[in-house]
């Protein structure tokens, strides 16, 4: 495992769409292991691939149970609303607010290229909500709302 680098608001790359991951084959399980490894350094609660440069759909998420790893994830439900303030580790020192679904539910791969469905709520919903967008090229601050 190795830290990887962890792109900053202005590098081009954040605001590309990523592409879908083929295989979930060596290379990808080594790329899952390093993000999960970076983002517990950063302390962070999420990290997808394009924050450290890789233009692939991989996400990887922990909320206070234990690393949750999405590959090619796709959003099929979405309910209710919340509105909460919200940082990003590619955006360094600035906070907003944003509104989020309060429930998703999201189909993707695991690790081991198996397909599965997770729902989330509150503080998952909103951090599977947030990677996600990085994976088109959004960032937080591209949604943010008064108060």
């Amino acid at each position: 495992m190795a830290l990887r680098t962890i792109r900053i608001n202005g590098d081009e790359i954040l605001r590309k769409k990523s592409r879908e991951v083929k295989e979930v084959n060596d290379r990808i399980k080594i790329l899952v292991e390093d993000m999960v490894e970076t983002m517990y350094h950063a302390n962070g609660v999420g990290l997808a691939a394009p924050q450290i440069g890789i233009l692939r759909r991989v996400v990887v998420i922990d909320v206070g149970e234990g690393p949750i790893v999405l590959i090619n994830p796709e959003i099929i439900s979405k309910e209710g609303s919340q509105i909460d303030e919200e940082g990003c580790l590619s955006v360094p020192g600035v906070q907003g607010m944003v509104e989020r679904p309060m429930k998703v539910k999201v189909e993707a791969l695991n690790e081991n290229g198996e397909k599965f469905i997770l729902g989330g709520e509150e503080l998952l919903a909103r951090a599977i909500c947030h990677e996600l967008d990085h994976l088109n090229g959004v960032l937080f601050t591209d949604k943010t709302v008064e108060n």
